[in-house]
This record gives structure tokens, C-alpha cells and sequence, in this order.
């Protein structure tokens, strides 16, 4: 299929979940990009299974969470097992209530959410160019210059920007000479998806021993699963292995009689923790696992890569719009490496500690771990600690330079994701949420406390004239079905806040006072907004 357009203002390359995200968060604030892939079409594996909290809700901002939550399982909880007995058995059930309104692990296929990001892209008139390479690429400060080829067929196209969402094998990043620093993980590891006569029930199953590990990830279907494991080494160097030749092994380590119905998926991989060097080079950002991969623990990859692309777009399309100064792009590396940084640590020692094969470290395994994760979960602050982890929603940009922190409150600062807070809306008699609040894009002005009719006239006035629908407005009185919020934010008696969330719900300017003045230079010198009038003209 040939690309119509000879220029365009972004190319994404990768239809991945990264790049779909990628495209439909640009086509959400009013940018048409050219996505391709060099595959026949998406995946038909399930691949990545977890979504966490964090994703559910840019999928409910998106207005299509409802597909997730129909087609899709919540996970029980992780039950723990040594040489095929239980050890400690930890719920997930609601464990973040109270921090999100999806307080729990939705297993949900990558084939399913490349599904419905595809079905949100067409919707939206927007083709992926399948079976298309990107061959070489050239950049100068004004443009990239692609060279692709689809099936006998090679084109040249330039665009404005491209975003390089196309895996760990990433052409883009190769092309830019970027180094993909980390290691490979000496064993090799099996994936099956697969249906068995036993049911785990919906917990996820680990099982440890000295063998090896497996764990059992329930799946939407009925007595279906993602099995993950370590091969022992005398497979090491046999080529297209197949499932009957690893039950045995796999018996061994669970100490279960697995037997298998049928098998949808089965794979051999080595696994790989990797980081680029940088996440932007001139016109080209990296996304997802053409920035980063670790390993499966906590089901973060899929999720990070979602994430990547709904932090970068929002500013992509702001620059392509001329919206935004060209400037807040620097802002994308700088709040995504670090995740990504810390990830691939966290990530890297748990997993290590899960294959080592060292008497001590088994002994503790053994005799310590069940006790320890046991006295975790049976405090409330470290269960809501390792929920803000995993679901990525304590993901925070503080240290960013396009946020400014005006208050002394300590808990909420500009840079966290806005806190997930139930209001009563007191004219419609009906509970929404602050997150509901910033549904739309663009930014979102949210104002606490008691302000006169004439200070909502002139705030109203001043959002019309200089930012249109690029800021949304919100109000918020004191009353007693709303203390909660004023609580959270630290809001004393007769006190006023203003807080600007970001298109991406982060805050981006949180003020003990609600002064337009100081908003007007959050968003023009700080964001690098460009008014639609500006001042003195």
C-alpha cells in the first residue's frame, strides 16, 4: 500500500501497543499520523497480559474502558509455592481501593489491546501501513527523510517528526546509532498459552524450587493459561523445542500432573534488560521497547511503553498544532528515563533473586520470603505502596521542568498523577470523579475554595480570550460531601488552591492561591502555551 501523502508531521514506525497508543492519543488532540509496521498485520499472540490501574485509566479518558473490563479478567491475587506446597498466598482483590477507580490487575492480551487501540485508529480514519520497512532514515533540522519499501514497491516520504515504537530490535534506533546498554539473562525461558485439565483459579500461580521456577497467569478463558519458566540446561542448545519435551521438567518444579488440553502458543526466548542511551535524538523519539525491555516481573513492559506514548503525544501534537513551544519536548526523555531507569532495576534484582541458584539466597527463598511477604501484606501502608508500584499510578514527575510547585502542602505536588477523589456535584446531584473531570484534552484548571461570582466571571473571561479550548475550567465550593478533597489538598478553612493538570492528568501547577497571574506564567513561560490572543496586541 503506498503512502499518499509525501509529507506528513509524524510518522510513527511499530504498530505495537506503544505505537497504536502512540497514534491515538495524536488523533485525540487533532493530529493525523502515518503509522507503519513491518509485519503482515497485529498480533495474534496474546503476548503481554497484565494492564495495571495506570493504563485503565487513559483508556477510560480515551471513553473505551468498557471493552477492557468486559473481554478482560481481573487477577485474584499471586499465591506462592515451594517444591509444590503452598506458602503464603497474597488477594489483589481491591488492594489500591480508594487510590483508583480500577483498584486491581486486569488481565487483558496485548492481542486484544492492539485490538482496540486499531479499532479506536480506524475509527478515527487512520491507516496502518502494514508490510511496510522502514529501510534507512536521514534527519536535518527542519525534516526526516524516510526510505521505506512495501512488498516490490520503495517510496521516499519526510515528515516532521518521527517516533520510533518499533521493539527491542528497533531499526530506528539502530539507524541513529543509539547504544541499547544492559545484559541478556544467562537462562532460557519458555511461554506457552495454554488450556489444562487443572484449574488455578485466578491468582497467579509461582512456583519455585530448586529445579527452576514456573508461573501459571490466569487468563480470560476458562481453565486457560500464560505459563512462563526457566529451561533447565541440556536444553540450552536444542532448536524447536516443543511443549511435551518441557512438561516433564515443568511437573518437576510444580510437583502438579499438569496435563494439557490444548495449546494456543508455545515459544523459547532469552530475555533481555536493556535501556537506551537516550529516548530522543533530534526529530526521533524512542518509545516502549525500542527504549527499554526487562523482564516480566510485575507485568510492567506493555504498560510502560502505553505510558511513553501518552506522555509524549499530548506534547507532540501541541508543537505540531503550534500550541505548545517546541521546548516542552525536552520534558519527554526527562520524566521517562528515570521510570524507566528504576524499573529496570527493580525489575532486574527481583528476577535475579527468583533464578538464583545460590544455597543461601534458596534458603531464604525457602524459609524467609513467605514470612516477609506475609507481614507485607498484612500492613495497610506497604500494601498501598506496592500498589502505587505496580499499577504505575505513583509514577510522579516532580523534578520536570515544565511543572511549578507553588503551595507548601507535602503530600500532592506538582508533577503526581492527580489523585484518584469522588466529588458530589452539588447542582447535578450526582458523584463524578476528579479524574472524570479530564476527560477532554487539553489542559484542566481546577479551583478549591469559596471565590466570588465576579472572580469566576473573570477567570472565565481570561481562559476565552487567551487559551480557548486548550483549557478546560472547573470549580469546586467548600461543602461537607467534598471535605475529603479539601483535605487531600491540604486546604485550610477560608483557604484557596488552584491546580493545572496536564493533558496526561499529572499536575502540572499546583498554587496555595488562585491568582491569574501566576497561571498565565505556569502556562506560557513554564509549558510554553501559546495564547490565541496575545497579551498587549
Amino acid at each position: 500500500m503506498t503512502i499518499s501523502q509525501q509529507h506528513t508531521p509524524v510518522v510513527i514506525v511499530g504498530a505495537g501497543p506503544s505505537g497504536l497508543m502512540m497514534a491515538a492519543q495524536l488523533l485525540r488532540h487533532g493530529v493525523q499520523p502515518v503509522i507503519i509496521d513491518s509485519k503482515q498485520g497485529p498480533t495474534t499472540h496474546s503476548k503481554a497480559l497484565a494492564v495495571q490501574a495506570r493504563s485503565m485509566e487513559i483508556y477510560r479518558q480515551m471513553g473505551i474502558i468498557d471493552k477492557v473490563l468486559n473481554d478482560g479478567k481481573r487477577g485474584g491475587g499471586v499465591q506462592f509455592n515451594q517444591d509444590g506446597e503452598e506458602v503464603a498466598s497474597l488477594s489483589l482483590a481491591n488492594v489500591g481501593e480508594m487510590q483508583t477507580v480500577f483498584p486491581f490487575i486486569q488481565m487483558y492480551p496485548q492481542s486484544k489491546n492492539e485490538r482496540l487501540l486499531l479499532d479506536f485508529i480506524t475509527l478515527n480514519c487512520c491507516p496502518v501501513y502494514w508490510n511496510t520497512s522502514l529501510l534507512s532514515l536521514s534527519q536535518d533540522t527542519g525534516k526526516v527523510t524516510l526510505k521505506l519499501q512495501s512488498g516490490e514497491d520503495k517510496q521516499t516520504i519526510t515528515c516532521d517528526w518521527l517516533v520510533a515504537a518499533d521493539g527491542a530490535h528497533s531499526t530506528v534506533r539502530k539507524q541513529l546509532s543509539i547504544p541499547f546498554n544492559g545484559d541478556t539473562y544467562q537462562h532460557q525461558f519458555y511461554l506457552a498459552d495454554i488450556k489444562i485439565e487443572a484449574d488455578f483459579g485466578d491468582k497467579v500461580n509461582l512456583f519455585l524450587s530448586k529445579k527452576g521456577f514456573a508461573g501459571f497467569f490466569p487468563m480470560p478463558d476458562e481453565r486457560s493459561y500464560r505459563v512462563v519458566g526457566n529451561l533447565p540446561d541440556e536444553f540450552d542448545k536444542k532448536d524447536e523445542l516443543q511443549i511435551e519435551e518441557v512438561l516433564p521438567h515443568l511437573r518437576n518444579v510444580t510437583q502438579q500432573q499438569i496435563i494439557v488440553e490444548h495449546t494456543n502458543w508455545f515459544t523459547t526466548y532469552r530475555l533481555h534488560h536493556r535501556m537506551a542511551d537516550k529516548f530522543r535524538q533530534q526529530r526521533c523519539f524512542l518509545i516502549g521497547d525500542a527504549a527499554h525491555i526487562h523482564s516480566p516481573v510485575g507485568g510492567q513492559g506493555m504498560n510502560t511503553g502505553l505510558q511513553d506514548a501518552n506522555n509524549l503525544a499530548w506534547k507532540l501534537a501541541g508543537v505540531v498544532n503550534n500550541q505548545l513551544k517546541v521546548s516542552v519536548l525536552d520534558s519527554y526523555a526527562q520524566e521517562r528515563m528515570p521510570v524507566a531507569k528504576e524499573l529496570l532495576n527493580t525489575t532486574d534484582r527481583i528476577f535475579k533473586m527468583i533464578l538464583s541458584r545460590n544455597w543461601f539466597i534458596n534458603l531464604l527463598k525457602k524459609y524467609l520470603l513467605p514470612v516477609v511477604l506475609k507481614w507485607v501484606w498484612s500492613k495497610p501502608n506497604l500494601r498501598e505502596a506496592f500498589f502505587k508500584r505496580v499499577s504505575q499510578t505513583g509514577v510522579s514527575y516532580r523534578d520536570s521542568a515544565i511543572n511549578l510547585n507553588l503551595s507548601h502542602a507535602s503530600h500532592i505536588k506538582a508533577g503526581d498523577r492527580l489523585p484518584y477523589l469522588k466529588v458530589f456535584d452539588e447542582k447535578r446531584e450526582v458523584e463524578t470523579d476528579l479524574h472524570e473531570w479530564c476527560n477532554k484534552p487539553g489542559f484542566t484548571l481546577i479551583c478549591l475554595g469559596k471565590l466570588k461570582e465576579l472572580d469566576l466571571f473573570t477567570i472565565a473571561k481570561w481562559i476565552t480570550q487567551n487559551y480557548g479550548a486548550s483549557l478546560n475550567f472547573f470549580y469546586l465550593p467548600p461543602s461537607t460531601k467534598n471535605q475529603h478533597i479539601f483535605d487531600a489538598f491540604a486546604i485550610k478553612e477560608n483557604q484557596k488552591k488552584a491546580l493545572i493538570t496536564r493533558p496526561d492528568m499529572h499536575i502540572g501547577f499546583l498554587n496555595d492561591v488562585v491568582d491569574i497571574d501566576m497561571m498565565d506564567n505556569y502556562l506560557l513561560n513554564v509549558v510554553g502555551v501559546k495564547p490565541i490572543i496575545v497579551h498587549g496586541s
